[in-house]
């Protein structure tokens, strides 16, 4: 059940709308932070749900016709994934080239976007932390949309540290006083951020995402506290924050038919990753965006399965734009070892197509092309309505088991970690090994090796959930996938280490410009280290 976008919509008549970004892009009358506004549930809900469709979830889940999210962005620095028309949208062109510094004000302008959007929302969430304790509601319902807006905070300041490093930083409702501030070291940032975090672990619900109307839960924070301890290389603390995830009724979504290699054409559409690409409300699903087809539509996901030769299928196809503007090189999927079923067609991946009700009509690329991505594909997107209505997952339990493994590993023991990492190698096997039986073989690994098999299975596991750059960053090392051999990656330095473009990774290349229009409004800015 949709209830958020349900909520909004209800709430119409009381806010303010702007069509910039599709939809029910608000102005609520908190964004102002006085406190006459905060007068009651209503006023506090809406505030507060507005949270849901800004800042970062929506930075993370938006695409368009010819480039994508700044998670998109940040996958083609790595030059694994590329946008095939990056010739227009210089910002993954810039970064793929690794010559952002000479062009800071293409891409700094381009990433205002991603700051105004996280200092929305952060303002928001601190007039409901600071005014919601104020009003005159029941205490239960007040206690559970503070810790709403201190999880949003949180995750935008997350965001923000890791796109710019130092950032201004607040905490109180916007004023006169604290519009032009400083930037404040992010080690500061991150006891604040782990601080809401915890909060909110504490004081949200304790259910899955989908049991909870998709809003935000004790383990979706639990999640994010995680990520964030990782992403600082505090592993101790990461595994013990994960164990809360693990603890929760989310698991990995299994297949629907028992697939092997012999009747893999036939089961194919069961597996547990076309479960994920078609359906919403899994309990693999820890945090998602929400799209609806009559409230919320997402318009562009669907396109990136193919490319523009789709378009010659004319009435047949509802798109009139369709760009690989998130594709895969054809080596990304030598990633893979032999007997991964994620590296067959129409799992993450596809290289031809049939129409289903015009056979016909067949689509193709080679494999020298690089393949669609067809883990974005629906049918009813694609030749019914020409927009989609499938949630944007954006933390999966796919992802805290992976989390949990090198976490423990880094501060425990790999035999510990290894039935977590087991657990997900195991349904992606076509082999008929079980996960106790993966877990042993894994136990027997060096912490070293365990580690760098944990790296591995991220980039098998998750290529369309966004991650890779943020994991060069957080270890600090560039994955180099064999051209020839499958399942031969082996890691160097990320800095001075060649992306698989051929361009060299720079210290300044780990963080992005900030927008020169910032800088002009704020003269107490300053420029990241690197950037004109």
């Amino acid at each position: 059940m949709k209830k958020i976008l349900t909520s909004m919509m209800a709430c119409a008549c009381l806010v303010g709308f702007s069509s910039c970004d599709g939809f029910l892009d608000e102005e609520p009358k908190g964004t102002l932070t006085t406190n006459s506004y905060y007068l009651n549930e209503a006023h506090a809900q809406q505030n507060v749900n507005y949270l849901y469709r800004t800042g970062v979830p929506a930075r993370l889940s938006s695409t368009g016709a010819y480039q994508g999210s700044i998670a998109q962005i940040q996958g083609a620095l790595t030059g694994y994934f590329i946008n095939s028309y990056e010739g227009q949208e210089l910002t993954y062109k810039y970064g793929r080239e690794m010559t952002r510094q000479q062009n800071t004000m293409t891409v700094g302008v381009a990433l205002g976007g991603e700051w105004d959007a996280a200092y929305k929302a952060i303002n928001v969430a601190n007039a409901a932390i600071a005014n919601i304790p104020n009003i005159g509601m029941d205490a239960a319902k007040a206690s559970t949309l503070v810790a709403e807006a201190k999880f949003f905070r949180a995750w935008n300041y997350f965001f923000l540290v890791k796109l710019f490093g130092d950032v201004p930083f607040y905490t109180e409702p916007s004023s006169v006083e604290n519009l032009m501030l400083e930037r404040t070291a992010k080690a500061t940032i991150y006891t604040q951020i782990e601080a809401d975090l915890k909060d909110a672990v504490a004081n949200l619900p304790a259910k899955t995402f989908g049991e909870n109307g998709h809003r935000a839960t004790k383990y979706a924070a639990a999640m994010v506290l995680a990520d964030v301890y990782f992403y600082q290389g505090k592993h101790g603390d990461a595994a013990s924050a994960i164990k809360t995830v693990l603890s929760s009724e989310h698991a990995l979504a299994a297949h629907n038919a028992e697939i092997t290699a012999a009747n893999y054409e036939e089961t194919k559409l069961e597996s547990a990753w076309n479960q994920l690409r078609t359906t919403d409300g899994l309990p693999e699903t820890i945090y998602a965006y929400e799209y609806d087809g009559s409230i919320s539509k997402a318009s562009r996901w669907a396109p990136m399965a193919f490319d523009a030769s789709i378009l010659a299928w004319k009435d047949d196809c509802k798109y009139s734009i369709a760009e690989r503007i998130y594709g895969a090189e054809p080596y990304y999927l030598n990633v893979y070892e032999e007997g991964d079923m994620r590296a067959l067609p129409n799992q993450f991946f596809h290289w031809s197509f049939t129409h289903p009700e015009n056979p016909e009509l067949t689509w193709s690329r080679t494999e020298a092309e690089g393949p669609g991505s067809w883990y974005f594909y629906t049918y009813e997107d694609m030749f019914v309505n020409g927009y989609g209505t499938k949630d944007r997952d954006i933390y999966r339990y796919a992802e805290a088991l992976l989390l949990a493994a090198e976490a423990i590993a880094q501060s425990g023991t790999v035999a510990e970690a290894a039935p977590y990492l087991a657990e997900v190698k195991a349904r992606a096997n076509m082999e008929g090994m079980t996960a106790a039986a993966i877990a042993t073989e894994l136990a027997a690994l060096s912490k070293e090796a365990f580690v760098e098999e944990c790296w591995k299975e991220r980039l098998r596991e998750l290529p369309f959930d966004f991650k890779i750059w943020d994991d060069c960053v957080r270890t600090g090392k560039f994955p180099v996938i064999s051209k020839t051999t499958k399942g031969d990656v082996t890691f160097v330095n990320l800095v001075g280490a060649q992306n698989a473009s051929g361009y060299t990774i720079k210290d300044s290349d780990l963080l992005w410009p900030i927008s020169p229009d910032e800088l002009q409004r704020n003269p107490n800015l300053t420029q990241n280290d690197g950037y004109k």
